[in-house]
């Protein structure tokens, strides 16, 4: 059976971090859409959907 996840069992130098970037994923995403939508290229497009899969991923407690 698979353990739950806990991010408290992590050391707290790594839930630092992880609060951080769980705390500046969404401006990260919302500047690389609005860059996006100016300048539209294929790394933008894919820079954009990494982003915006780690955002779900903070968000969710997957990461």
């Amino acid at each position: 059976m698979k353990k739950k996840y806990n991010p408290w069992l992590l050391p707290p130098c790594l839930r630092k971090i992880r609060f951080y970037c769980k705390a500046i994923i969404i401006p990260i995403c919302c500047f690389q859409l609005i860059r996006t939508l100016f300048v539209p290229t294929t790394g933008d497009f894919l820079l954009l959907i990494v982003l915006i899969g780690l955002c779900v991923a903070f968000h969710k407690d997957f990461i």
